[in-house]
């Protein structure tokens, strides 16, 4: 928590002048309970047969006076802390959201989405308010409770006895209230965390589940997780209550102690009706105070807890170790020397002794069933995870070597899943070269056969696209996506899955399509269908993580049956020719 305060560095005269008017407010406040004092016992005058006007007009102005600047300084306070609350937000969000951009496939996959999305708002913004109050009230209440306290004894010493006792107690009440729902506000937002992620897969897979009409288990399980989310809530919200009433009854058992000792003392003539009200109004001021410092113990409570979280995500320190400088020479062959990798919790290897050599300009298809480890090979090339045995080895030099962002410059990747961003054609085609002419993005909307669906488009390439691609159908999604990874022209080019919505026809295309490229790119086509592969060099066949076949896709019909398997599958007709041949 203390490590996440650096971010307050670039706001320290905000840090300063918050608390400092903050400070002068209550010093304006002290003041007003003896001013009262003094209209009573020298303004109005039991023995005087008339007020003092002249001086009680003369106090009221000081009245008046200390109420305007005291505003004053509370409307100043508020600006800096909320400017420093601002920007320590700020700060910690970009930090948070470069510290996330840094982790590796490893960590987002055990930190998970959702609990990601948590820290970058719930957390930050639980932060942002503890902040804020902290610099606003956090000087302020202890000044007012024993400024009250001092004062009360320059007016009468045996009766400010009563604030000795009392303000431990109160003391007592409020930190052990904080002390009992810090760990259980942790627990509020691990409810949320769980929360969050079934609203996002109930949000993202809506469609899915009205087809199973699955709606009302759903709903179900929603119910369930906003009930414990509820009940804990609950939990600590009773404890927190506390705080109020027992806060409460102490002042008021003090006020009625301090009004009897004050009637005594003034019948006995060793107060003054106005040091009474005095001593009655500092008392008031602790009672004020000791509810602002309650919320702001509330408010603190809940940052902490949310700090731990952010805390945890900014001390993870990613598996991905970025320590390479070889500068890449110009070759794109690719080696999986004796590659294995084992997801982190996995138990058993996804991957296990991966051999293979694809050369500078060669296109290998990787084919197998669903679950097979195709993707994880593929995954492996740019650095997503790392082998746990065995190298990978671009350009004659392990990929641990090169930089991660050189890396990955030197890769167009198209993922499983399309993945397109709110904004123009142009601005989603440039993520893959920021710095490609229209011209560019022309050519590789053609090589990706988009072209033809684009050029429909009002804007071309200012057409706007939706979040997530909503106004785009699959396949035009997935030729985008290619678009963009030609765009870069890469070195290795990755396509993963990534025509499963396209049609035979268009598939067809825009393989040779990209076997016609100039920079002829060393490529890797993952795909379930046959046909997909039959025009790569060479064809991986995988089965449960395991390679059982590494040729050309005609040897691969006669020596591999799995391959023969998928292919005779996707073609019987070949099947029912070779078999009628006989």
């Amino acid at each position: 928590m203390i490590k996440l305060l650096t971010y307050l560095k670039g706001y320290k005269k905000e840090c300063i002048l918050a608390p400092l008017f903050k400070l002068l407010e209550a010093s304006f406040e002290l003041i007003v309970p003896l001013i009262i004092a003094a209209i009573i016992d020298y303004g109005i005058t039991p023995e005087a047969l008339s007020p003092d006007k002249p001086f009680i007009y003369r106090m009221c102005l000081c009245l008046a006076l200390l109420g305007i600047v005291g505003l004053m300084c509370a409307v100043i306070a508020q600006y800096f802390a909320a400017k420093a609350a601002v920007g320590f937000s700020k700060e910690l969000k970009s930090s948070l959201f470069r510290k996330i951009q840094s982790l590796s496939f490893t960590e987002f996959d055990t930190l998970g989405n959702s609990t990601m999305i948590t820290r970058m708002t719930s957390d930050v913004n639980q932060l942002q308010n503890a902040v804020n109050l902290t610099l606003r009230l956090f000087l302020r209440a202890p000044v007012i409770v024993f400024g009250a306290m001092i004062m009360a004894f320059t007016v009468d010493a045996k009766a400010a006895v009563t604030f000795v006792i009392i303000i431990p107690l109160l003391s007592f009440v409020v930190f052990g209230i904080m002390y009992l729902t810090v760990p259980l506000y942790k627990k509020v937002q691990e409810h949320l965390d769980r929360l969050l992620g079934i609203t996002r897969e109930n949000l993202s897979g809506a469609r899915v589940i009205r087809a199973f009409g699955r709606e009302d288990s759903e709903t179900e399980r929603f119910n369930g997780a906003n009930d414990r989310l509820s009940v804990m809530q609950r939990v600590v919200g009773r404890i927190s209550a506390l705080t109020n009433p027992l806060t409460f009854l102490l002042i008021n058992a003090a006020i009625i102690v301090l009004i009897y000792i004050g009637a005594i003392n003034v019948q006995a003539g060793d107060l003054t009706q106005g040091e009474v009200i005095a001593l009655y109004n500092y008392m008031s001021q602790i009672l004020v105070e000791l509810i602002k410092l309650a919320n702001l113990i509330v408010t603190v409570t809940k940052g902490l807890a949310s700090g731990k979280r952010i805390s945890g995500v900014m001390e993870l320190s990613s598996s991905l170790d970025d320590n390479g400088t070889s500068v890449p020479t110009g070759g794109a062959d690719v080696v999986f020397d004796n590659v294995t990798l084992t997801y982190k919790n996995a138990g058993s290897p996804s991957l296990f002794a991966i051999n293979l050599h694809a050369s500078d300009g060669e296109t290998i298809g990787i084919i197998g069933g669903t679950g097979s480890g195709k993707s994880s090979v593929v995954n492996l090339i740019p650095r997503f995870y790392e082998a746990t045995e065995g190298a990978v080895i671009i350009g004659g030099k392990n990929v641990k070597e090169y930089p991660v962002e050189t890396l990955r410059k030197m890769i167009g990747i198209v993922p499983q899943y399309a993945r397109l961003f709110k904004g123009t054609v142009r601005d989603n085609l440039k993520m893959g070269n920021e710095n490609a002419t229209d011209e560019e993005l022309v050519t590789a909307l053609k090589d990706a056969q988009a072209w033809d669906f684009i050029s429909a488009k009002p804007g071309i390439l200012d057409y706007e696209i939706e979040q997530a691609g909503r106004n785009l159908s699959g396949g035009q999604k997935q030729r985008l996506t290619i678009a963009r990874a030609l765009v870069r022209r890469p070195k290795i080019l990755i396509l993963d899955d990534s025509a499963s919505a396209l049609d035979y026809a268009t598939d067809a295309a825009l393989r040779r399509s990209i076997s016609r490229l100039e920079y002829r790119p060393t490529t890797f086509i993952v795909s379930q269908r046959a046909s997909s592969v039959l025009g790569a060099d060479r064809v991986l066949v995988l089965e449960d993580g395991e390679s059982v076949g590494f040729d050309t896709p005609a040897k691969l019909l006669e020596s591999c049956e799995v391959y023969r398997e998928i292919y005779y599958c996707q073609f019987p007709d070949e099947k029912k020719e070779e078999v009628s041949g006989i």
